[in-house]
């Protein structure tokens, strides 16, 4: 009798190792730093909803938006720690981890999105986010921020010169810090939490990002005026603690791989959707929107040197690897 209840109890404990909440049942945090409104927290949530669906609620994702769990900086610094499971970031706020990756921010890089796409999803996007496993990330995805646009308080831009002596917040991307250098402006990096209040205050006289973001954001609440300058485009990298992601079971690591970049094409749709409905929002708000400033005067001042910066540093090899991508 003794035995019998001895091997029941043994059974039942080992059923319980077989099911731990950490190997069967597991539940994440994903953080990012805009607003609901935006499309990278659509993105989350239809990412968390496909997870949970294929796994059959094995794995649960809760989404935190607006920098409720903390800036930019500090969400990669989660994610590194784990007190953050999954995190989606502009990529300038992991090139201090993988300084190739600013390969990506590179003034006029991509033509437009397809080319950046195919960038991306490919080998020598892979290749990228793998380099984040020797910082205790694991790189799931390229989805996007876009194409960054120029926004400030101060006066109409159409060509290079009237960017000159202007304060902008910029990433901490290091081209993106010279080339408003090179335009004579004062680069301000700072994380996109402090953004709103830095225009308001007059901290800084403009910024630069998509104008879909411009309109979550609400900044057109503290500026004036837009140029369609779509000077650099900005991945928007998803990272998630490499520990938690390893300990997840082979088949349940395959499926947040797929819908993470599942969602980069469900976000990227999104973003294109709208943008023409962003700039009409930013004019019904009184902003002046500039669709066709000269960029090529901008593109002049800033593409080749900022590469010659970036090659200079990190080599030539991945921006070789991305022509022949293209």
């Amino acid at each position: 009798m003794k035995t019998t209840i001895a091997r029941i109890v043994l059974a039942t404990l080992l059923s319980a190792a077989s099911t731990s909440p950490f190997a069967q049942s597991v539940k994440l945090r994903f953080a990012h730093t805009v607003p609901e409104s935006d499309s990278q927290h659509q993105a989350a949530l239809q990412f968390a909803k496909q997870v949970k669906a294929r796994t059959n609620g094995d794995v649960e994702i809760q989404v935190f938006a607006n920098s409720q769990l903390g800036n930019d900086t500090t969400l990669v610094t989660g994610v590194r720690s784990g007190t953050i499971d999954i995190g989606a970031t502009g990529n300038p706020f992991v090139t201090g981890l993988v300084p190739k990756l600013n390969v990506l921010d590179l003034p006029y890089q991509f033509e437009d999105g397809p080319s950046a796409y195919r960038t991306l999803d490919g080998p020598v996007g892979r290749s990228l986010l793998d380099e984040l496993g020797a910082h205790r990330i694991k790189g799931l995805a390229f989805w996007e921020i876009g194409f960054r646009s120029l926004g400030n308080n101060k006066r109409p831009i159409n060509k290079a010169d009237d960017i000159r002596g202007l304060k902008i917040r910029t990433t901490p991307n290091p081209s993106h810090i010279k080339a408003f250098q090179l335009l004579g402006a004062s680069p301000q990096p700072m994380p996109f939490a402090e953004v709103f209040g830095a225009l308001e205050s007059g901290a800084v006289d403009g910024q630069e990002n998509p104008p879909t973001l411009m309109v979550s954001a609400k900044l057109y609440e503290v500026q004036k005026y837009v140029s369609m300058t779509r000077h650099a485009y900005t991945a928007l990298v998803v990272l998630m603690n490499k520990t938690k992601f390893d300990a997840l079971k082979p088949e349940y690591q395959k499926i947040l791989l797929e819908e993470a970049a599942a969602a980069a094409t469900f976000q990227r749709k999104l973003n294109a959707d709208n943008e023409r409905s962003a700039i009409a929002q930013l004019r019904a708000k009184g902003v002046q929107v500039n669709e066709q400033p000269d960029v090529a005067s901008i593109r002049n001042v800033v593409r080749e040197e900022t590469r010659q910066l970036y090659v200079q540093k990190n080599g030539d090899a991945v921006l070789r690897a991305m022509e022949t991508a293209r």
